[in-house]
């Protein structure tokens, strides 16, 4: 199975904070143009927190007619509400979505034998595939590789995982165990420069945001470790580590993202959600500095 780079996509609002449609379409094929593999839309690049019921149906329902089958697409359909994650879910399923990526319960803290329940009831009532998305960091929950088998081994449809976490360690032994049970079962690295040991230990590759505003550089690379280029795969790595950073500039990095894209020509707004709407202009300079000093090594 070749590796791959799915983008999960930053949200184009318009200055109001609705959904851009036009925007939207512009990122789309931004995307397609450059060779990504796929998209998730309504991830946590996506700010999907602050997006309503019908406005998330609506963008879903953009990136499934826009892309018209050339993007794997894996929409966040999270809600701590679970039955409007169940209705959301089986929205995108309808449309032809490759799957849905949703997150454990957060806020109350869970145990592995809750999370265990809640997949559980979850892949019984969704009528497609699930991606587990294990974000530590921000659920306060760290899915271990156990549950996670013992998911995988009892419901055909939990397909995969999206691993953001710091702890590579831990990934490697969810694609070791999970592997050895289902070769279908697909693992996505959530950190950039985690892509090549997440390749070499039997994942798929890379659910990972620089590829919204670099994706000819993930497409690239995603096609230098498939045609075992060790050079190019060592050149581009090095260029990636480079950019890691630009993920600490600002607590929600969509914001500085979306400049990049309109600084690459995308007629877009920069509008990010509250309270993360006002970018300070040296944290910006700073990351617009860092981005071209890095990539002038290309």
């Amino acid at each position: 199975m070749k590796a791959k780079i799915i983008t999960p996509t930053v949200t184009i609002f318009d200055d109001k904070g609705n959904i851009d449609i036009e925007g939207n379409k512009l990122l789309i094929k931004h995307l397609i143009d450059n060779g990504v593999d796929g998209a998730v839309p309504l991830g946590s690049s996506g700010e999907f927190t602050a997006i309503s019921l019908d406005e998330k149906k609506k963008l879903i329902k953009l990136y499934v007619d826009e892309s018209k089958g050339r993007l794997d697409l894996i929409p966040g359909t999270n809600s701590l509400n679970f039955d409007e994650c169940v209705d959301l879910s089986n929205y995108a399923i309808s449309l032809g979505v490759k799957g849905v990526l949703i997150l454990p319960p957060f806020y109350y803290g869970i145990s592995q034998e809750e999370a265990f329940h809640y997949f559980d009831v979850l892949a019984q009532r969704v009528k497609g595939d699930i991606y587990i998305y294990n974000f530590p960091a921000r659920t306060g929950f760290d899915m271990s590789a156990d549950t996670t088998f013992s998911l995988a081994k009892k419901h055909k449809n939990i397909k995969g995982m999206k691993d953001s976490t710091a702890n590579l360690s831990h990934t490697k032994e969810v694609i070791l165990k999970v592997k050895d049970l289902r070769d279908d079962f697909e693992v996505y690295s959530g950190y950039d420069d985690h892509f090549v040991p997440n390749v070499i230990a039997g994942g798929n590759g890379c659910i990972a945001a620089i590829s919204n505003f670099e994706p000819k550089l993930w497409s690239d690379w995603v096609a230098a470790i498939n045609d075992g280029s060790f050079h190019d795969v060592k050149a581009i790595g090095n260029i990636i580590d480079r950019l890691m950073p630009l993920y600490s500039v600002e607590m929600n990095f969509s914001h500085i993202f979306k400049k990049f894209l309109i600084d690459d020509g995308l007629n877009i707004s920069e509008y990010t959600i509250f309270p993360f709407e006002d970018l300070d202009n040296k944290d910006y300079e700073f990351a617009k500095d860092l981005r071209d000093r890095v990539m002038s090594r290309r």
